[in-house]
Parts: C-alpha cells; structure tokens; sequence
C-alpha cells in the first residue's frame, strides 16, 4: 500500500479535533496531578499522622497497577458504586491520579535530599514545620526534581492514548476508527508519530523554560 498524502488531508481536520481533545484532557490532567502531587509529597515528608500511610499505600496501589485496568475501573467500576462522571472527566480523573502518584514520590525524595540544616534554620527563626516546607525546602526540591516531573508529565500526554480503549475521540480513537473504515495504516500511524513528537518537544521545551527561570537565583 502506497502513502497517499491526500488521504491524510482529506481527514486532517478530524484529526485536529481529535488532538484538541487530547490536550484538553492531558492539561487539565497535569495539572491537576501536579497539585495533587504537592499534596500528597507534603504529607509523606511531615509524616503527616494518619494521612502519612494512606498515602503511601495509594502511592503502591497507583504504580503498581496496569493505568488501562485503571481507565476501565473508574469508567465501568464507578458508576456501579454510584460514581458518575463523564468519559472526559473518567479520563481526566485517571490520568491526573496516576501521574500524581510518581510526582509524590519525586518530589518527596526531592525534599529528602535538601539540607537538613536548612529546615534547621527556618525553625530557628519560629517557622512552623508547614512553614519551612513552603518556604525553604519546596522551592528548592521543586528545582531539583524537574527533570522527573517532565518525565512522568510526558508519560502521561502519550498514555492519554489509552482513553481510546472506552471511547474517548481523542487523536488516538480518530485514527483507529480511520483504520478500521478505510483501512490505511500507513498515513494514520505515521500522522500520530509526528504529532505525539511535536507535543512532547513542545512540552520539553516548556519544562526546560521553567528549569531555568527555577535555577536563576543559584547562578553565578
């Protein structure tokens, strides 16, 4: 079977809608798990009583669970217990809770690693535990751990391809459905490629903008 570009343009458009939805779904998710992953980091490090275990035990549950057995838990297994969100937010919700997961840990080994006499110093001065970890030790970690937040941020804009598996006319559904009526592989798997690397570029490229705004106070 030849590449025929102009099959390509001709269902362009419906791509297009089908990659808005993927980085509607993907930017609510990120940053949802980014919130819910400084919460989560927060607790684990103070050793927060009670909230401190539960977290831990959500953190091995989320990791160590397939995220597609995870989409079809939230989408099927929710409304059954009375549950009901739209297949947008199903697919929201999984993703950002998945993605939280790593970001609790890298940003709590990430606060592990600052200087122990810097916490030290904060409560010196009268600072509230809450208080260091806001001012003193999360800009700090946050710096460091970076490079890991972009690694699962990453991650997740290409598993939002998953959402496809209950429905979801992200780029991924619209191009299956595409291969199954017409059955052109070729142009449409070559059609996701390009846009998955674009995506990720750009979403590299934002993270390093960030990393270096975060490194401007400690230069030279």
């Amino acid at each position: 079977m030849e590449f025929d570009p102009h099959y390509l343009f001709t269902y362009l458009p419906a791509l297009m809608r089908g990659l808005l939805v993927t980085i509607e779904v993907s930017a609510v998710a990120l940053v949802l798990a980014l919130g819910l992953g400084l919460a989560g980091a927060a607790i684990r490090y103070l050793a927060v009583p009670v909230l401190s275990p539960l977290v831990a035990v959500y953190v091995e549950f989320i990791r160590n669970t397939p995220l597609l057995v995870q989409i079809f838990f939230v989408y099927f297994g929710f409304p059954a217990v009375g549950i009901r969100m739209s297949l947008f937010w199903s697919g929201v919700f999984t993703l950002a809770v998945w993605a939280a997961a790593f970001h609790v840990e890298s940003i709590r080994g990430a606060c592990a690693g600052v200087s122990k006499g810097l916490s030290e110093a904060g409560a010196a001065l009268g600072l509230h535990r809450w208080q260091v970890l806001r001012a003193v030790v999360l800009p700090m970690a946050l710096r460091a751990c970076v490079p890991s937040l972009l690694n699962t941020s990453i991650s997740l804009v290409k598993n939002s391809a998953f959402l496809q598996a209950v429905g979801l006319a992200e780029l991924t559904f619209v191009a299956v459905d595409r291969i199954s009526a017409d059955f052109r592989m070729l142009e449409m798997f070559s059609v996701l490629l390009v846009i998955y690397v674009l995506l990720v570029f750009l979403l590299s490229y934002a993270a390093a903008r960030i990393e270096s705004v975060l490194a401007r106070p400690f230069r030279a």
